[in-house]
């Protein structure tokens, strides 16, 4: 696509990555064949392609306006138009950068700030996360339907994690929302880890990944958790360190970003680059071990929802499925298993309407082959399906630990 950047985008730091993504676009439009919101919505501006088409013209120095805003806003970033897109538009980059510029150009109104600043604020800090899902447990008939259907239905607690260190070992991301709505997932990954032969090292100061600043307006900020969870695993990584594990899907694309964001920190670049060769989905720690160690013969009906950051952000659709298959779980078709549930980190909340038809849309392919369970590897994913009420939705690695003799 053609495109002349204003003299004031070319100032911006990543004005000539943001201009070699737009010439890459060849304006086709089949990303809007399996963009979510562009099925919903049926508007040209609320599919990749107008969106691509938005961005460009803020950044030739056209008026950016609101609208232009909530466009973007309802974008999901769920990726599927990377993996449709013939052209390879490296599209969640450049909706980072023209994010930035319009939330820069356009004040958001009062509540939206609010909001915004109170998620910031509040998710990801582990502490104060879980203080207020405890509380929120205590009072919860008290409470309307909406923030109801965010605590959740039924959280098994953390199981003892293994104690022995064994020679080879792993690093592990806790997450900040995780240990409150889903305490035992890291726990049983551990313990699996461990029958394999493999040490979980938990670096308490690793926090948040960093993404749910970088997509609430505060890039800055999200880089800033980044560098700090660069220090956190660095000691761990001079030490011999074979991965940084992540048990959430979402945390671990972004993660694996950190090496792109951070290449223009002289302190960092080559460290974060590190890091995310380092990064591993616990999908793809475990399918290179020899899981007939594990001795697990299940049989359990699963339906598997594939989250967007694993199968569009890692390009690791089939990888979960085809571990629980060999595992003897039986799973069931889903059909458009590619398409988002809704949840996208805090969309369920910025976005609640278009989120809840996402849900209810993906439930009802997931339930279409009636599974005993549904799994997922994401914990927005798990909270935000499990929230309708409906069929039970898991982390998969809780059953595979559940199946060991």
């Amino acid at each position: 696509m053609q495109t002349t950047l204003s003299e004031r985008a070319r100032h911006l730091p990543r004005a000539a990555e943001a201009e070699s993504i737009l010439r890459t676009c060849v304006h086709c439009g089949f990303c809007n064949a399996t963009c979510p919101t562009y099925q919903l919505l049926g508007d040209e501006l609320d599919g990749p392609r107008g969106r691509i088409y938005l961005i460009k013209q803020v950044l030739e120095g056209n008026d950016v306006t609101q609208k232009t805003q909530q466009h973007l806003d309802r974008c999901l970033s769920c990726r599927n138009c990377e993996t449709t897109c013939p052209s390879g538009v490296d599209y969640h980059n450049l909706l980072d950068i023209g994010r930035a510029v319009v939330d820069a150009a356009v004040p958001r109104p009062l509540g939206q700030r609010l909001l915004r600043e109170g998620l910031r604020q509040t998710v990801p800090h582990p502490d104060l996360f879980k203080s207020l899902v405890n509380g929120g447990q205590v009072f919860r008939a008290l409470l309307p339907g909406t923030l109801q259907s965010k605590l959740p239905r039924h959280a098994p607690p953390a199981k003892p994690r293994p104690m022995t260190l064994r020679e080879r070992q792993v690093l592990m991301l806790e997450g900040c929302v995780q240990p409150a709505l889903s305490p035992n997932t890291n726990a049983a990954a551990a313990r699996v880890l461990d029958r394999l032969g493999i040490s979980v090292i938990a670096a308490r100061e690793a926090g948040c990944c960093g993404a749910v600043d970088y997509h609430l307006d505060a890039q800055a900020a999200g880089l800033d958790r980044a560098r700090r969870n660069i220090d956190a695993w660095w000691p761990g990584i001079e030490k011999g360190a074979e991965a940084i594990v992540q048990t959430a899907s979402g945390c671990g694309a972004f993660i694996k970003d950190y090496g792109h964001l951070l290449a223009s920190d002289p302190a960092y670049a080559d460290k974060a680059k590190k890091v995310s060769e380092l990064a591993r989905d616990l999908v793809e720690v475990l399918r290179d071990e020899p899981l007939e160690k594990l001795g697990i013969h299940a049989s359990q009906r699963l339906a598997f929802h594939c989250p967007c950051t694993l199968q569009h952000g890692q390009k690791l659709g089939g990888a979960v499925e085809a571990l629980l298959s060999g595992l003897g779980f039986n799973l069931t078709s889903v059909p458009d298993g590619h398409l988002c549930c809704g949840s996208a980190g805090t969309y369920s909340l910025t976005q609640p309407e278009l989120s809840r038809q996402l849900r209810d849309n993906k439930l009802n392919a997931l339930e279409s082959g009636h599974p005993e369970v549904i799994v997922t590897a994401n914990i927005g994913c798990q909270s935000h399906l499990d929230g309708a009420g409906r069929t039970p939705v898991r982390h998969w690695i809780e059953l595979v630990e559940a199946a060991l003799p």
